[in-house]
């Protein structure tokens, strides 16, 4: 346990996970559904949704040398690597510091979905609910709707996420084991941040410096990447 723990799989993961997704998309909406609804159903969403999508982005990962080569699998990830990096360096030198556009971005399409359920409730009629009852009690009467907003948000922003798909590449050339565990600590950190510290946290963190920093890392593993032998 305490080699995986120090493993680079781990520590890269770990590194890479909170500086990607600091301020980012799915930080934001948990900040911003922690102010509205209670926050241990949003915090217990949110967390099932990144483990769950850290734990098969690593097993991706794990099964592409299976598929590709390990040689390509290793000279991909390293473009990769390369690729986050300049981009967010990009991101980082070219964006205005004093918007922050991810938060009201999520804000606005938050606010009309709200919107949206309240028109939906209006129509819903006391016949309509009363056949409802009658019916076999679907998920939502085992799950609180909240915990499954916060879900489905979550995963789905995460989907293609730039978290996600270097964590595949770390999985690919690392230890999955450690992969896992960097990325799982790494997202619960961030999450349990976004959720207590709401949206006055995500206001204030500068998506710049943030992207800049998270630039200049996955260069550093690019480098790193590039210089060790692929087996």
């Amino acid at each position: 346990m305490i080699s995986l723990l120090t493993s680079q799989g781990f520590t890269k993961s770990l590194a890479m996970t909170i500086l990607s997704e600091v301020g980012d998309r799915t930080f934001c909406v948990a900040a911003i559904l922690a102010m509205r609804y209670p926050r241990k159903s949003v915090l217990l969403g949110c967390l099932v949704s990144v483990i769950a999508m850290t734990i098969v982005s690593a097993l991706l990962g794990w099964a592409a040398p299976n598929l590709i080569s390990k040689k390509w699998t290793h000279h991909i990830t390293t473009l990769l690597f390369f690729g986050f990096g300049l981009r967010s360096l990009w991101e980082g030198f070219t964006e205005d510091d004093d918007d922050n556009e991810e938060l009201e971005e999520v804000e606005k399409e938050l606010e009309k979905d709200l919107k949206a359920s309240a028109r939906k409730s209006k129509t819903i009629s006391k016949k309509d609910e009363n056949l409802k009852k009658q019916h076999k009690p679907s998920l939502t009467h085992f799950i609180s709707p909240v915990f499954l907003k916060a879900f489905s948000l979550t995963f789905f922003g995460e989907w293609g996420d730039k978290s996600q798909l270097a964590t595949i590449g770390l999985a690919a050339d690392e230890d999955t084991i450690g992969v896992i565990l960097g990325g799982i600590l790494g997202q619960v950190l961030c999450t349990v941040a976004a959720v207590l510290g709401g949206k006055s946290l995500a206001s204030r963190i500068s998506e710049r410096l943030v992207s800049i920093l998270g630039g200049f890392l996955f260069l550093v593993f690019g480098v790193q990447s590039l210089l060790s032998p692929s087996e």
